[in-house]
């Protein structure tokens, strides 16, 4: 039964609207999974050029989205926020409620918004997934408006590809993009710090960074995989009159649970003032 449903899968046709860093990744990420073959896929672009390498491994370019749209059964909008209204309203003679399934990865923009542009009724997901989904480690939250389950299953299946998913409601996009997207960002700039001092304390730059960087991924496998609370871990290394509670005690100290969450709350804030 997997191999038929992942069989039938390969077979939809896929339309990804907007050929930029995010689209080209998901098509890549679907392509290596095995998801999707090349000649099911079609990116587009305005300047068709910049999708050469995308053309070389099997996958149709088009610099007209109307084609694009009657080629697939789904779509995903990969465009800037500012592009979406006229994307929107450039394709919507061509979005058929019985044949597309729309899925947005656009930050910020709503399904009410939308709709509107689009003037009809649409099974429409938005996703927001990360930039690991540029090597299949992204987590993507979803939200799903009008669709029926077997475009939830396909969605589902589709971004599983590409990392892990989270269904949500849709009023915890903005705080699923800081937690989730800008949360990379956070992480980096941790692991980040962990290599400066890492280099202070005697290694160079190179196995720090190694050592720093293996280190956070372990840390988030034990919680993905045991399904563990981050306190029982820390317990596990932290010894009394240890080195690690020394360090941890020092930390807190200087406010660092207290600023990484003013810090989340600042992102959140911006968002919603924008």
């Amino acid at each position: 039964m997997a191999v038929f449903l992942k069989q039938s899968y390969m077979s939809k046709k896929i339309a990804i609207i907007g050929g930029g860093n995010l689209g080209t990744a998901i098509a890549e990420g679907l392509i290596n999974s095995g998801f999707s073959l090349p000649k099911h896929i079609m990116i587009t672009k305005r300047n068709i050029k910049t999708l050469q390498s995308m053309q070389e491994k099997g996958v149709q370019v088009s610099d007209d989205n109307n084609v694009a749209v009657q080629f697939a059964e789904l779509v995903i909008l990969a465009v800037k926020p500012f592009q979406v209204n006229d994307v929107l309203t450039a394709i919507k003679t061509g979005l058929n409620p019985k044949k597309h399934l729309l899925i947005s990865v656009v930050t910020g923009v709503t399904v009410d918004s939308m709709i509107k542009a689009v003037g009809k009724k649409l099974a429409l997901i938005r996703a927001m997934p990360n930039t690991a989904i540029a090597i299949q480690e992204s987590m993507t939250c979803l939200s799903a408006h009008e669709v029926t389950k077997e475009q939830l299953k396909l969605t589902e299946d589709l971004f599983n590809q590409l990392g892990r998913v989270v269904w949500i409601d849709e009023k915890l996009m903005d705080a699923a993009t800081v937690l989730g997207a800008c949360g990379t960002a956070y992480a980096m700039r941790y692991i980040r710090a962990n290599i400066q001092g890492g280099i202070q304390i005697g290694f160079d730059a190179a196995t720090a960074s190694l050592i720093a960087a293996q280190t956070v991924k372990g840390a988030a496998e034990l919680l993905l995989k045991k399904g563990s609370h981050p306190e029982q871990e820390i317990d596990k290394v932290t010894t009394p009159k240890g080195c690690t509670i020394a360090g941890l005690n020092e930390m807190e100290h200087q406010g660092f649970s207290s600023s990484l969450i003013k810090g989340l709350v600042a992102s959140y804030d911006k968002i919603a003032k924008d």
